[in-house]
């Protein structure tokens, strides 16, 4: 019997392991303010230590999200292609599916299939019906219990909802089944057993933020990072953690943190935005928050073979991490200085993100990031007018590789 290694069984467990809880949605172009469609995986896992690769193994290049442990780099949670195709996933509870804990040996190695599925998809998949006919292709039954959202470059926008036997195809852009344009999952399916699995909670703190945004038209990425992975609401208890700013900073306030859209265990967030239809695929961006996404910065990253991506979101074999993602992970200590007993990772000092003297953590972040993001929306703008420049491109990812770690280190005294 061919022998699994420790880390890669904890690789494994993760992917149908109660402790993933995602909020994910497929927007339909027709509904966004620039007619390009948007995917986003706020990912909650208990690997949160995370990276981006960009490949050249398949048919066509593509860049993904990947835990910083994968050192063979098998397992893709996120991801776009070189076509202009993008896919992600959410664990779904209640759809029919393997029970990943009691698997050993052979069929052990058949639970990497959700993950090693989305490689292959951005490996081969030009677009969505060549994702279908991948799901067809597999052998049944498979170890799925998923929502898998993709887009791509000719409009499309939808999720497939899979079990073992069968799978449903959500399609976005239909507005009997979309009529505000996206489609929103957490860790349930609509075609599963309703009532059962998780993530209710957080699917009913998203739905108002997508469906107001739709309805202003600012549908946008950073509407989406910003409103949805920054939401301190809770939809179940309708506590608002925004209420505690007016409180002194240094003044250590505990509140209950469980079933936000942003919880301890989130490891990333991210939106790919896509291309209106005969726009050229390399102006897809992944607008990504790759560490805790309270404590992080967002960073927009491209395909070009001419341009290597920020240092800062690849691996780092001396912190075992991306800089970027573990620059992150340490201002989030200041959030859980409490530490006694297992049910601490339950209570967050909220003093440390919000106070009535501005100097919380979302306080200084936020304005930050605002700088990325006009930056990057002023190259993609120019560029679209014309074509990528690639020295513009290497010009911004040094100006983010050099800034942000001098950001994090006059504001929280990190290196």
């Amino acid at each position: 019997m061919k022998k699994i290694s420790l880390i890669l069984i904890g690789l494994i467990l993760t992917i149908n392991f109660p402790g993933n809880a995602c909020t994910t949605a497929v927007i339909s172009g027709k509904y966004t303010p620039d007619g390009r469609p948007l995917l986003w995986k706020h990912r909650d896992t208990p690997r949160v230590l995370t990276k981006i690769v960009q490949f050249n193994d398949g048919k066509y290049s593509y860049t993904g999200i990947l835990n910083s442990e994968d050192l063979g780099n098998k397992l893709v949670w996120m991801g776009f292609n070189s076509e202009g195709f993008a896919i992600m996933n959410s664990a779904s509870y209640n759809m029919d599916s393997l029970d990943i804990a009691s698997l050993t040996g052979k069929d052990m190695e058949k639970a990497m299939l959700v993950a090693t599925l989305m490689k292959k998809a951005l490996q081969t998949c030009a677009n969505i019906d060549d994702f279908e006919d991948l799901l067809q292709s597999l052998e049944r039954p498979a170890p799925l219990g998923a929502n898998f959202g993709v887009i791509d470059a000719y409009g499309g926008a939808a999720f497939f909802e899979t079990s073992m036997n069968k799978y449903e195809k959500i399609d976005a852009n239909d507005p009997k089944i979309a009529p505000y344009g996206y489609v929103l999952r957490t860790n349930h399916s609509m075609t599963g057993k309703m009532g059962m699995g998780s993530g209710y909670i957080r699917f009913e703190t998203a739905d108002p933020i997508l469906k107001m945004a739709t309805k202003e038209n600012i549908l946008t990425p950073k509407t989406i990072l910003r409103e949805a992975s920054h939401s301190l609401y809770h939809s179940l208890t309708k506590v608002d953690l925004n209420d505690y700013s007016g409180i002194e900073e240094n003044t250590e306030t505990f509140v209950h943190f469980e079933d936000f859209i942003p919880r301890k265990l989130s490891s990333s967030s991210a939106v790919v935005q896509g291309v209106r239809q005969g726009e050229d695929p390399a102006y897809s961006t992944m607008w990504t928050v790759l560490g805790w996404p309270l404590t992080t910065v967002c960073v927009p990253v491209w395909m070009n073979p001419k341009v290597e991506l920020p240092s800062l979101l690849l691996y780092d074999e001396n912190i075992k991490d991306s800089p970027m993602c573990h620059l992150g992970m340490e201002v989030k200590k200041e959030c859980f200085p409490y530490e006694w007993g297992t049910s601490s990772k339950k209570y967050m000092n909220v003093n440390a993100l919000l106070n009535a003297n501005n100097t919380g953590i979302l306080q200084k972040l936020e304005p930050f990031e605002d700088d990325i993001f006009k930056k990057a929306e002023a190259l993609l703008e120019s560029w679209r007018k014309t074509k990528i420049n690639s020295s513009e491109m290497k010009d911004f990812y040094e100006w983010l590789d050099r800034e942000i770690p001098a950001f994090y280190n006059k504001n929280f005294n990190i290196q």
